[in-house]
């Protein structure tokens, strides 16, 4: 098989898993389900993936680097108002997290991030990094990393009890905005007049 093939079927496979997670879940993401809707055989993903981690290692990092594409797009000016940037990081983290959250939960799968396989730390950590950046510029007197890592928990649990729907249920709302400002008041303080 040439190697323009070969990266073709690689890439394949990991396109069906991305739409594949997008329509049913991280659940859905068998070798056998890949395979059979990319229309292989079903060890075929085993030539490019020798293991099934590393498949959705592959799948995942799609997701960060999509994740990544949006953190930029609303990072803002370095010269603008670091609490403000923080609160576009948020919307746009639970933004994705409720729009795509299949892939939302297979990127943050302990095993995929802890087992190193392709760099899914390099390409998550430097994301906490823009948070740790900007916490460090609105909470000087702070340990910026233990703060950001406060807020990004608590944007994950606000991601999934909002979908869940048991968020909403207990608030009494049915717009998450409010609990966004909370967390990020509980974090940063109240914003300056």
């Amino acid at each position: 098989m040439d190697e323009p093939e070969t990266t073709g079927l690689k890439a394949r496979l990991v396109d069906v898993g991305v739409d594949l997670v997008a329509a049913e879940g991280a659940q859905a993401l068998t070798l056998r389900e890949i395979a059979r809707r990319a229309g292989v055989s079903h060890g075929a993903p085993r030539r490019y993936f020798p293991t099934h981690l590393e498949l959705l290692s592959a799948i995942a990092r799609r997701g960060f680097e999509d994740l990544g594409v949006r953190v930029a797009g609303a990072a803002g000016d370095e010269r603008s108002d670091p609490r403000a940037r923080i609160a576009a990081l948020a919307r746009v983290h639970l933004d994705f997290a409720l729009s795509r959250r299949g892939m939302y939960e297979l990127m943050f799968r302990h095993d995929l991030l802890e087992s190193g396989s392709l760099g899914l730390r390099e390409t998550s950590l430097p994301l906490f990094a823009v948070l740790v950046d900007l916490v460090a510029r609105v909470r000087p007197e702070a340990d910026a990393r233990i703060v950001a890592g406060a807020l990004w928990a608590n944007l994950h649990g606000i991601a999934q009890l909002w979908g869940w729907g048991s968020l909403g249920l207990a608030t009494g709302t049915d717009d998450h905005a409010p609990l966004l400002d909370a967390a990020l008041d509980a974090h940063l303080g109240p914003v300056q007049r």
